[in-house]
């Protein structure tokens, strides 16, 4: 069984070139080093006022009792008893994470929760009722994305499959750890872009030099 090996002049070429995206890495956190003030500037960019979608739920929020509630008014919230809004099946809906959430109707709609202004009313989140964020109706056709439907009925249908409810408007933040990954990913994107420069060009520059053979030979017509 043969095995095949990179030639000696591609793998030296390759191996100066990720030496150098080491370079330009550790260049690309000097230029954009990451900073927890950085996450907090992102935080207070998508702080969500109390009162509007996304943001804290007030009393002068109209407490949605069924899907009847949700089309009559333009805003409004949900009191879900302890973390059952997050345990009733979810789904990826393009990047977002939508849950089934369940009415006190008993009714079932898909729902974009911005966690960060969910109020308990008990003693932590699991206990007790927690007041959603405030809520909007958007009016989209479910059916279209399949593999959502797949995920978040997994268990029990929806109720109604013509919207989905958006309780995060601007708001809702990544974590730290997550925001620094998004971080450290351009980093990597960026040696990736080294490697795929210098290689051609450190392998050219060897073969007018004599050093590597070309990649390509031309055969002579004869």
């Amino acid at each position: 069984m043969r095995r095949k090996v990179l030639r000696f002049d591609i793998w030296l070429c390759l191996l100066i070139a990720y030496l150098i995206s080491i370079g330009t890495g550790k260049c690309y956190e000097l230029i954009v080093p990451y900073s927890s003030a950085d996450y907090n500037a992102y935080v207070a960019e998508h702080k969500v006022d109390a009162g509007v979608v996304g943001g804290i739920a007030g009393d002068e929020i109209p407490r949605a009792q069924s899907v009847e509630d949700l089309l009559k008014y333009d805003v409004f919230t949900v009191v879900s008893p302890g973390i059952e809004y997050r345990n009733r099946g979810a789904g990826y809906h393009g990047s977002h994470y939508l849950y089934a959430l369940t009415l006190p109707s008993g009714e079932r709609v898909a729902a974009l929760i911005n966690g960060d202004s969910v109020v308990s009313a008990g003693a932590d989140i699991f206990s007790g009722d927690n007041i959603l964020p405030v809520g909007r109706v958007v009016y989209e056709d479910l059916t279209e994305d399949t593999s959502f439907l797949d995920q978040i009925e997994y268990s029990e249908p929806l109720s109604r499959r013509d919207f989905y409810v958006d309780m995060a408007g601007n708001g809702m933040t990544m974590s730290e750890d997550s925001f620094k990954e998004a971080h450290d990913s351009f980093r990597n994107m960026v040696q990736v872009i080294t490697v795929l420069i210098c290689f051609p060009l450190l392998h050219m520059l060897g073969s007018k030099m004599g050093i590597f053979p070309a990649f390509y030979i031309r055969k002579k017509n004869r």
